[in-house]
């Protein structure tokens, strides 16, 4: 049996008890969670990850030389 931690829990009794709201209720809790500053950036930052999880991928460096070169230029 896989151990869980006591985040996951607590995560997984929100999430079943949201999914057991009617539509109002769970409105109701997205817009209070909307009102968290931290927590709409991390909802953009997450949303923008999954947009762009197809892309490729290039190293800090390679995109910090290109950027020089692209100043210099």
């Amino acid at each position: 049996m896989k151990r869980v931690s006591t985040s996951e829990a607590a995560a997984e009794v929100f999430c079943t008890a949201f999914r057991s709201l009617p539509r109002e209720g769970r409105q109701a809790v997205v817009a209070r969670l909307m009102q968290e500053r931290q927590f709409r950036e991390d909802l953009v930052d997450l949303s923008i990850l999954r947009e762009r999880r197809h892309e490729p991928v290039r190293s800090l460096g390679s995109y910090m030389a290109q950027r020089k070169k692209a100043r210099s230029n």
